[in-house]
């Protein structure tokens, strides 16, 4: 027996509750359409069950990839040969729940779309999370590369984190304890599972945050080629320069591998136009790296996720 056929006895044994799923095609949790499949996806939905799910993988010796929405990640084609752990919803310590407010402060579990809790904040007329209506991730993958766009940063607006250690236990971390940088965290490392995070916001006008949300959302749909499969912005911007803008310079929008292509829309992009593989995606992403290496001396770093290669 291996060691995640005897995990995943263990979860038989002592959590029958958690959903568990053996070889779950990971093309179904990304927002570039590809992947092969997950050895093991265990999928809380609970702090409880989330609690329980991590100390039986810690006493197998198995490290989980924590999976928020998907939408920062490309998986191998091969899959990967190990334990996900993808929270099923927004977690408490007794159930699914929805955002809450205390004290002036909005408090979301890591399942939470962002889009979702922009608007949670529209409606209850909080300002400062208007730039994270369109970024299409979740609360917990958000804190973990400290999201942004449009000069907003989660960290500007974040006052905590709750996260489990490897071993389960539960710890608050205050925003000057998480380590945010440049699309980085303490939370980077992928050690830990992040439960939820609250946001410290200021008083606004109802009509101003709106107005607001729906500019940036024009100027991204103008933009930003969102009827393809993607990552978003797969390099992350390096100092000095603007990744689209070199990439163009270098003559590569529309650059193509099997089905990924530079984005025609906007060269910061790749995108599954149909039909791309993981390998194609990533081999565009090699090429892409080396031409602008070669033509600038400016050295892309891939924003995207790489997981099972």
């Amino acid at each position: 027996m291996d060691m995640f056929s005897a995990l995943l006895e263990d979860f038989h044994t002592r959590a029958p509750e958690l959903e568990l799923r053996e070889y779950e095609p990971m093309e179904r949790h990304t927002s570039f359409r590809v992947g092969g499949p997950a050895r093991l996806m265990v999928l809380p939905r609970t702090e409880g069950q989330a609690r329980q799910a991590l100390s039986l993988a810690s006493a197998r010796g198995i490290s989980p990839f924590f999976l928020g929405n998907g939408t920062n990640l490309l998986v191998s084609d091969r899959g990967y040969p190990g334990l996900v752990v993808k929270l099923a919803g927004q977690l408490n310590q007794e159930r699914v729940t929805a955002i809450r407010e205390e004290n002036r402060r909005l408090i979301a579990g890591a399942g939470v779309l962002l889009s979702q809790l922009a608007n949670a904040a529209w409606g209850r007329n909080l300002t400062g999370l208007e730039f994270a209506q369109g970024i299409p991730g979740t609360v917990g993958g958000g804190v973990v590369m400290n999201a942004g766009a449009y000069g907003g940063e989660l960290c500007q607006v974040l006052a905590s984190v709750t996260a489990l250690e490897p071993d389960g236990t539960r710890r608050v971390f205050p925003a000057a304890e998480c380590h945010f940088g440049y699309r980085k965290s303490r939370f980077s490392d992928g050690r830990r599972l992040i439960l939820e995070a609250a946001f410290a916001l200021e008083p606004g006008d109802e009509h101003t945050i709106k107005a607001r949300m729906e500019d940036l959302a024009a100027r991204r749909r103008e933009k930003q080629p969102l009827e393809y499969p993607s990552a978003g912005s797969t390099f992350k911007r390096p100092q000095g320069y603007f990744a689209a803008a070199l990439i163009e310079d270098c003559g590569l929008k529309g650059a193509s591998v099997g089905g990924a292509q530079v984005s025609e829309k906007h060269a910061g992009f790749v995108i599954n136009r149909g039909g791309a593989t993981a390998e194609d995606i990533l081999r565009l992403m090699d090429h892409v790296r080396e031409t602008v290496q070669r033509q600038t001396g400016v050295t892309l770093e891939p924003e995207v996720k790489l997981l099972g290669f």
